[in-house]
């Protein structure tokens, strides 16, 4: 596949995971559409494949990082916000033992 589509694949992924990280909060919508659009025009000029995979790199890093890392707050009070976590954030929860367990 050559670079150019996977640079575009990349591009609307990133798009994507912003409607769905972002989703009911138009803010910040627009300014993570108007972040991913800046970064890819300052480096749309960009002829080194070297340069081009390392861009890449931080882009699917970032898309990693906004899928699995954030968590949607909604001002409730002066000081009370509450978190919205999606769906596919929500993993099994094993609980915490502070004393390790006897071997017998």
């Amino acid at each position: 596949m050559g670079q150019a589509v996977k640079v575009l694949q990349l591009f609307k992924t990133l798009h994507r995971t912003r409607q769905q990280v972002f989703k009911n909060d138009a803010r910040a919508l627009e300014a993570a559409r108007i972040k991913i659009n800046e970064e890819f025009k300052n480096n749309k000029n960009e002829t080194s494949p070297k340069k081009i995979e390392e861009l890449m790199k931080i882009g699917s890093d970032v898309e990693l990082l906004l899928r699995t890392s954030v968590i949607q707050g909604i001002h409730t009070d002066h000081n009370t916000l509450k978190l919205v976590p999606r769906k596919d954030l929500l993993v099994e929860n094993v609980p915490y033992c502070d004393a390790p367990i006897q071997k017998q």
